[in-house]
């Protein structure tokens, strides 16, 4: 910790790359684009001063998509813990970077290709923080009871509402593969974060989401096919 209360900028010096990617572009880059190259690529003084403002721009971007996911359920990290991993996921995506800066095409504007770095290890992060303070997340039988409420039903409209959500863990048994079954279980019974859950099954979150989407799907057509929820429901946005 530095003298003004915020944590020093990590030394870079023995990570950069000796490679030139100006020689592999496959388009000229816009301005601001090339302005970083130069500097992260140029003398020694000047690819600190760079590294300092890559680093601060990582950091600021990790700080504000921790605090968006915080307000959208992460809210298991705050504080002190969030500044932490908002440092952590800095520092590795700089690390990174550096090492893959030839590999920078301008495909798109440098800073959009290095904020790409630092969401990936922002939901490394948070979904090993996740389990660190959570590492038993025991199912409960309530979960399986809000479930008609996630699909849109309202219990009133059955006699029993057990038989409606005996009717939702039979479609998840019987109408699910397994791996929809562990995924669906996970983010939707047992409310797992989505970050958490990719860090486990070492996946990313739009695969998680297509698999979701496609079990949420079946256990939808077998509850219409079986009268547990009309069709003009289920057809509601």
């Amino acid at each position: 910790m530095s003298r003004n209360g915020k944590k020093p900028v990590p030394d870079y010096s023995d990570k950069v790359t000796s490679v030139k990617p100006h020689d592999k572009l496959d388009s000229p880059l816009d301005p601001a684009s090339a302005e970083w190259i130069a500097v992260l690529t140029g003398p020694e003084d000047e690819r600190e001063q760079g590294w300092s403002r890559l680093h601060a721009m990582l950091l600021r971007v990790a700080l504000r998509e921790l605090r968006r996911r915080r307000a959208g359920g992460a809210s298991w990290v705050a504080g002190v813990e969030l500044d932490d991993l908002a440092h952590q996921a800095a520092a590795d995506a700089m690390l990174a970077i550096l090492h893959k800066l030839e590999s920078f095409r301008g495909e798109s504007r440098f800073t959009t290709w290095t904020y790409r770095f630092v969401i990936l290890e922002v939901s490394a992060k948070l979904g090993r923080h996740y389990w660190q303070v959570h590492p038993h997340v025991p199912l409960e039988a309530e979960s399986w009871e809000r479930l008609p409420d996630r699909f849109a039903v309202d219990p009133g409209e059955h006699a029993e509402r057990a038989e409606l959500v005996q009717a939702v863990r039979h479609a998840v048994d019987h109408a699910l593969t397994d791996h929809q079954r562990r995924l669906f279980v996970a983010i939707v019974v047992e409310q797992t974060p989505l970050d958490a859950l990719a860090h486990q099954l070492g996946t990313n979150r739009n695969a998680i989401y297509k698999t979701i989407f496609d079990a949420r799907r079946k256990i939808r057509a077998y509850l219409e096919a079986n009268g547990y929820l009309e069709q003009e429901k289920a057809d509601r946005p």
